[in-house]
């Protein structure tokens, strides 16, 4: 959540600024501002609301320079407004802040006793004049200074009055790199921000320091001063990877990479049909003496771990719990020296997984991070780390994370399977076989695209649904149910089929949708005995199944067949569907399908 873009060279920073921001629109922002060295001082314009608002008071105000800073801000202190949005400063520094300063209002009370007064009721400014009571014409020193006294995590782009064409940057939890041009530096929390200008970056780590100087050049340093050289990467990605390619929107295209991130993620993690994690580090045999995995993890991300348990469990026989992170990490949870901890996150910034990941190691246990951002936090601070190769996913709602996360947990169970000894080698081959399968029939999946939207037509009008499902269906259940509340505000629950009847089957009435996924064959007449029970009320039921799947006229409204799957490999193709009728109903009821309301791409605080 929130975005940071800071620059220093000869182009026109304003304008740098924006595009930037643009970029970062997808993490979610109520507001936005800019500062830049204009005319001999530096001066901040901002505004509520979308970055259309910001581009209208700059043609108003033009802000005429070559260095500057810019943010998008998600509330968390004080509700959107003007005054709230960032930079937030004084008349010798401007700042801007992803992240939460926990002990700010200790801090808010100490400035007062000094001084300063307060326009907002943002953490922000408190930072902002924390920094200024520590600046003495000393960058490094006061950022030291002011860093020492604050709590939480952060991530800071700083301009001095006195110091024109220069950016500062640190961070603590919160992300931020700094690019390199030719003849000019860029400071960002997302990779996306500096993409069209150059591909050259570096992540800073914890306490470090980085200077944008007017050249473009960058210097790095530790808190205490010393000097640190970081080499520079090459970013993999373009920005033309981060268009719509002629998709209404982003959601929509992510929907239909899926099967070629997929393939992308799976197909080089095989070798001679079995599982092969070599090429990132993971020796042959590592997983032997794992007696027991706790997967750690938030959200969509959490539900491709309810997936992953079903299928390790399935074919492993070791047993996996699966945890909220923002819980795992209060909880504290029972861990024994032979336990394995995977956590997984899309960007590798998620504040609670990072902070569980960070526990587990505090216990001496080994960690494993799923991941899709190289460099990211949890991807440098893991002992172990699987990345996925979704690429960028731009619309705050997760899809393509989501499978690829999902197939990377379905590699991971076979391999430890075979290294249990619960699978034989040629099982093995078997497996990989039916996962690759279940990844070709992604395609034949997102055929349904045209039903999904008639489906949508219906469920448009409505307020309230149901989701239910048995075993591997139930996550699927919960992951569509969170696809269809996050982007179309239609209020939905899921339910294991079972468990509707023990209470909330009372809201079962006329003409309240319950959808229902029925993928396990062994569990397919269970399943419908519990739909039976929603139409006795009166529900309409709209029933995904598999393609052979024996149905009566009787049990349901409306049907969605899918391709016919392995039932273990069902739930990657069969997730399609949901959220193709999640996108469909958002676009019908005119929702911001890319960027709903109140929501962020990456939460980077508790």
């Amino acid at each position: 959540m929130c975005g940071i873009v800071g620059y220093s060279g000869a182009r026109d920073a304003a304008s740098v600024l924006l595009e930037g921001l643009r970029a970062l629109e997808y993490r979610g922002y109520d507001s936005a501002g800019v500062s830049v060295f204009t005319g001999g001082s530096l001066q901040t314009v901002k505004s509520a609301g979308r970055l259309d608002a910001l581009a209208g008071r700059l043609d108003a105000h033009p802000l005429a320079g070559h260095c500057g800073i810019g943010h998008t801000r998600w509330a968390t202190h004080g509700a959107p407004s003007d005054a709230n949005a960032h930079p937030h400063g004084t008349a010798r520094l401007s700042l801007v802040h992803n992240g939460i300063i926990e002990n700010y209002a200790q801090l808010k009370e100490e400035l007062a006793g000094l001084g300063y007064s307060f326009e907002t009721q943002t953490d922000t400014e408190v930072a902002a004049k924390t920094l200024d009571s520590c600046y003495h014409g000393d960058p490094i020193a006061a950022i030291r200074e002011a860093c020492a006294k604050m709590e939480g995590s952060y991530a800071f782009g700083i301009v001095f009055a006195d110091r024109p064409g220069e950016v500062y940057g640190t961070r603590f939890n919160s992300p931020l790199l700094a690019a390199a041009g030719d003849g000019e530096g860029f400071l960002a929390s997302d990779l996306s921000a500096v993409l069209p200008y150059t591909k050259q970056y570096f992540p800073l780590e914890h306490g470090e320091i980085v200077t944008i100087r007017p050249d473009g050049s960058l210097h790095v340093c530790t808190m205490d001063g010393t000097p640190v050289h970081r080499p520079l990467q090459t970013a993999q990605w373009d920005v033309e990877q981060a268009q719509k390619n002629g998709y209404d929107h982003f959601m929509r295209k992510e929907i239909f990479e899926q099967p070629e991130a997929l393939y992308r993620t799976v197909q080089p993690r095989i070798a001679n049909g079995l599982p092969d994690f070599s090429r990132d580090g993971i020796r042959p045999g590592l997983f032997q003496a794992v007696s027991r995995i706790q997967i750690v993890a938030c959200g969509t991300a959490s539900y491709a771990g309810w997936v992953g348990k079903h299928v390790i469990e399935t074919l492993a026989r070791v047993p996996v719990q699966v945890d909220i992170a923002s819980e795992f990490r209060y909880a504290n949870p029972i861990l024994d020296p032979e336990s394995l901890v995977i956590v997984i996150s899309q960007s590798g910034e998620t504040a609670d997984t990072l902070a569980a990941l960070r526990l587990a190691k505090s216990r001496g246990i080994q960690t494993l991070a799923i991941v899709n951002v190289p460099g990211s936090t949890i991807a440098r601070e893991a002992d172990l780390v699987l990345y996925t190769y979704a690429g960028p996913e731009i619309a705050v709602a997760s899809t393509k994370a989501y499978s690829v996360q999902t197939g990377v947990l379905y590699l991971l169970a076979i391999q430890i399977a075979l290294e249990k000894g619960r699978i034989s080698a040629g099982q093995a081959q078997e497996s990989v076989n039916g996962l690759l399968d279940a990844i070709d029939k992604t395609h034949e999946a997102l055929k349904t695209d045209p039903l999904t939207k008639e489906v949508a037509a219906f469920l448009k009008d409505k307020e309230d649904l149901f989701f239910i499902g048995r075993g591997a269906d139930f996550p699927l259940c919960r992951e569509g149910s969170l696809k269809l509340k996050e982007i179309s505000y239609l209020h939905s629950e899921a339910y294991e089929a079972g468990e509707l009847k023990h209470g909330t089957i009372s809201l079962i009435t006329d003409g309240v949708p319950v959808i229902a996924v029925a993928t396990q064959s062994a569990l397919l007449a269970k399943t419908i005995s519990n739909i039976k029970e929603t139409r006795a009320r009166g529900a309409k039921v709209l029933l995904f199944c598999q393609q052979d799947a024996p149905i009566g006229s009787d049990v349901c409204d409306r049907i969605i067949r899918l391709p016919k799957t392995d039932d273990l490999f069902a739930p990657i193709p069969a997730v399609i569907p949901l959220q193709l009728m999640a996108y469909h109903t958002a676009v019908a009821r005119g929702c911001d399908v890319d960027k709903p309301r109140n929501l962020a791409k990456s939460v980077t605080v508790e």
